[in-house]
């Protein structure tokens, strides 16, 4: 290596000298605290199953010092996205085995990010029955891609309460298979509008049994989950996934700072592994009164905290050395920088941000042919 670029990773790595610091996640030793956030791209095909093209994929991007898993499937009711992979049978944990054997093999390790779209789908993923939902409030949004094509979003059907424990049965089931192909931990994702957070959310949940009305019913879903889960893993193996800012998938509610301080208290006494909180505006942002920032999360839970959501490595870096995060997920600039630790070490340029056709098509295009950094 050439003496100026050697004086530019000593100044880079300086400058970034908290991002770049190694972390004890209860246990798991993380090299940085550059997380590769669960990034959905949907080349897992009809089967839903982990495939070679996936294994090269998380490969490229080993030396983030956490990686959460695309967003997976926990039944073939939580479907909402074409080509998504799923954690519900032999096949597909044999896949994922395949994967984190490898990331392991490279020292890095791999949560499993679980997901049930909710409302977030169409009938035309469930044989013409309609997606279910806390409450039967549609989602007011264009289209959606389906397995027949572009469709409108329709309105779902309420679960009904004797159909909530079957549910969180789901989760617990895709957390045994998660632990069988080898993952580390588990990340539940009660975010951006999917089952859970519709949930959570006012917007979305309209019940009048116990789970919804005050707060306590309305968490009393994710509580349920989280509990079923620890008998599964240990608490600080399980992560949770909030996003109190968001409109994705039609979200945001007039109380969600009361929801979201509840919920993150709540959480607060189960010593999860992390609360990873989506609290960047880069998707957008309700405006419904001043956004909920890691700051104040910090004031309510006094675990590891994860920000997340149009993060530079500065502002990165800045947020974990003011001590309001631990750990900063990057999505964005992981699709097409597989290499994005050593540029953020090294002050290397990012390559150009992907296409948003290619996030979810299929094939290598877009995926894994994004160029590392070659020094000259």
């Amino acid at each position: 290596m050439a003496r100026n670029q050697t004086r530019t990773f000593i100044t880079m790595a300086t400058t970034l000298s908290h991002l770049l610091s190694p972390l004890d996640l209860h246990g798991i030793a993380l090299r940085n605290r550059v997380v590769m956030a669960p990034l959905t791209r949907a080349r897992a095909g009809a089967s839903r199953v982990p495939n070679d093209l996936m294994q090269e994929y998380y490969i490229q991007r080993a030396t983030a010092g956490l990686i959460i898993s695309e967003a997976v499937t926990i039944s073939e009711q939580g479907f909402g996205w074409v080509d998504s992979p799923g954690i519900y049978n032999d096949a597909q944990v044999e896949g994922w085995k395949k994967i984190t054997t490898a990331l392991h093999a490279k020292g890095t390790p791999i949560f499993m990010q679980l997901w049930h779209c909710g409302r977030a789908s169409h009938s035309s993923f469930h044989n013409g029955h309609p997606p279910v939902s806390a409450s039967a409030v549609k989602l007011n949004g264009e289209t959606i891609h389906s397995p027949a094509g572009k469709q409108p979003y329709e309105t779902p059907r309420a679960l009904e309460t004797h159909e909530v424990a079957a549910v969180v049965q789901d989760y617990r089931r895709a957390a045994e298979r998660a632990k069988e192909a080898g993952f580390d931990g588990i990340e539940i994702h009660a975010a951006n509008g999917y089952l859970i957070d519709q949930f959570l959310q006012s917007k979305t949940n309209h019940r009048t049994d116990v789970y919804g009305g005050s707060l306590e019913n309305r968490f009393r879903f994710l509580k349920e989950i989280v509990e079923s889960i620890l008998t599964v893993w240990p608490a600080n193996r399980v992560g949770v996934r909030l996003s109190p800012n968001g409109v994705f998938n039609d979200m945001g509610s007039p109380d969600f700072r009361e929801t979201f301080t509840d919920a993150a208290t709540r959480l607060n006494t189960f010593g999860l592994a992390y609360l990873h909180i989506v609290d960047g505006l880069a998707f957008g942002f309700h405006e419904l009164g001043a956004p909920m920032q890691l700051a104040e999360f910090r004031s309510l839970f006094s675990g590891t905290l994860m920000g997340n959501c149009g993060y530079t490595a500065e502002t990165a870096e800045s947020a974990i050395a003011s001590g309001n995060a631990d750990l900063i997920a990057f999505g964005r600039p992981f699709l097409s920088n597989p290499d994005l630790v050593e540029r953020f070490a090294n002050g290397w340029t990012l390559n150009p941000p992907a296409e948003m056709q290619f996030w979810s098509s299929p094939g290598a295009e877009g995926y894994t042919d994004f160029p590392f950094h070659r020094e000259g």
